[in-house]
């Protein structure tokens, strides 16, 4: 005769180590519970953490520039990448676009303050990656060698 696994039942995790919205903050996004697709921070966060996010609005974090004075402080960036990531900077609200009517016309870009407030958990994240980059390479390290074994 066959039988059926049961299996127990798995242990909630803590309330605090759950993701989703924390309760109360933003109306209509009460979906968000658990990463669910459809959650709008999903698509933020991924914008936001992006490859040239971070350094784009840390750059502008000092001044205003234009569109090549910031590629030029991004070693690697091309023309396309940084256009679409100052689109969706803007589309976001973190980032501000100027038309100066001059000859030719020129585009000045700027941190609003919405993108200033990201400045501190920039800098927290920068600090953490600066202080843990030794126990990173350590365990690439021990990894890759698994690898070659």
């Amino acid at each position: 005769m066959e039988t059926t696994p049961t299996f127990a039942p798995l242990a909630a995790p803590p309330p605090d180590l759950v993701p989703g919205p924390i309760p109360g903050t933003v109306p209509g996004l009460a979906g968000c519970q658990h990463f669910s697709v459809d959650c709008p921070s999903r698509t933020l966060l991924d914008q936001i953490a992006d490859k040239w996010s971070m350094m784009v609005l840390t750059v502008l974090d000092a001044a205003p520039m234009r569109f090549n004075a910031i590629r030029r402080h991004l070693e690697g960036v091309t023309q396309k990448a940084l256009t679409q990531c100052l689109r969706r900077l803007e589309r976001n609200g973190l980032v501000s676009r100027r038309v100066i009517p001059a000859s030719p016309v020129a585009v000045e870009y700027a941190i609003t303050p919405l993108g200033r407030s990201l400045h501190q958990p920039f800098k927290a994240l920068y600090r953490w990656a600066i202080e843990n980059m030794t126990h990173v390479q350590e365990a690439r390290g021990r990894f890759d060698a698994k690898l070659t074994v």
